[in-house]
């Protein structure tokens, strides 16, 4: 058994047929245009990573006060 109930024979005539209407140039095409954008969406979600890193505290002075104010709400229970 092969990928959801598909056995690999039958995976191997569906890229055969899709080899045939499409040719091998345009499959070489597609693929090229497909690990394009996935490089570039990789790259933008880098840059977004990166944008959202400038906006945290980097001193820990705030990470001080808030574990204080976590132990002083604990203290008034």
């Amino acid at each position: 058994m092969g990928i959801g109930g598909i056995s690999w024979p039958q995976i191997l005539v569906v890229l055969v047929i899709v080899l045939l209407i499409f040719g091998t140039k345009r499959i070489r095409n597609i693929g090229s245009d497909l690990g394009g954008a996935i490089r570039e969406f990789r790259k933008g979600v880098g840059e977004n990573d990166d944008e959202s890193g400038e906006d945290k505290p980097k001193d820990k002075s705030s990470t001080r006060s808030d574990k204080e104010d976590g132990s002083a709400s604990s203290r008034e229970n």
